[in-house]
């Protein structure tokens, strides 16, 4: 029945068209599996399965209060490396104003000392950089704005970076693509921009869409091609069948 009424769709549609059987998938726009690269235990959980969220927004934290004040001492070196500059480079151009008066090895120990300031800012900056990133990487964060429709970590486990696991998984709200399989042969004239009218199991109702996206090569198991069309507010996982309405190519 299905196929008859998407048939006389099609004749209606166009008569120079060619009708071609597909079969799809609903995935997410954008999906992600979240794991640490640290290893320390639990100590915070943000979120829970069907917590929507934004980019950037913390999920997970591992205990940090060592990486903290590690990162606190390593500002703080900043800092005093800074005011030793400031007063190395006043000394420095004081002592410039008069170079032609004083004893020149009594200058190049100026300048020695305002050239070693400047590196210990190089060297400050470096290691304050190095602790953020430690301390980065006890955090997960949203990827971007989404969704979490898995999650299996609690507060108190301990996880390894040694051994990666996905302890979160993320997709996109509400935008997701039709992932179509049709038949290889009709390679030539299937193109991004044909229609698609399509048909969600256990669904009457027929929705419409476009090839937004072709994939670049055939499944030599089962002689399919891939193709995606943008839709919004599926399930993901759920399958349907459909007719890509493909111009004929003279």
């Amino acid at each position: 029945m299905k196929r008859m009424i998407f048939s006389l769709m099609v004749l209606v549609a166009s008569l120079s068209a060619t009708e071609i059987y597909t079969t799809f998938n609903i995935a997410a726009q954008k999906s992600a599996n979240l794991a640490f690269y640290s290893s320390g235990i639990v100590s915070k959980v943000y979120v829970d399965v069907s917590s929507r969220v934004k980019k950037g927004q913390k999920l997970i934290e591992l205990q940090n209060d060592d990486l903290k004040a590690m990162l606190k001492i390593a500002n703080a070196s900043l800092k005093n490396a800074e005011v030793s500059l400031k007063y190395a480079k006043k000394d420095y151009d004081r002592q410039l104003l008069i170079k032609d008066l004083i004893d020149e090895g009594k200058f190049d120990q100026y300048q020695l000392v305002y050239e070693k300031s400047k590196v210990a800012v190089l060297q400050a900056e470096a290691n304050l950089a190095y602790q953020q990133s430690l301390l980065d990487r006890t955090v997960i964060r949203a990827p971007f704005s989404g969704v979490i429709f898995e999650k299996s970590v609690e507060v108190g486990d301990v996880v390894s970076g040694m051994m990666l696991r996905t302890i979160l998984k993320i997709q996109s709200k509400t935008k997701r693509k039709l992932i179509l399989e049709f038949d290889q042969k009709y390679w030539r004239i299937v193109k991004v921009g044909d229609k698609v009218n399509y048909t969600l199991n256990g669904d009457k109702k027929v929705y419409s869409g476009k090839i937004s996206k072709l994939y670049p090569h055939a499944n030599s198991t089962n002689r399919k091609m891939k193709a995606e069309v943008k839709a919004t507010n599926f399930i993901v996982g759920l399958f349907g069948e459909g007719y890509i309405i493909a111009a004929d190519k003279k």
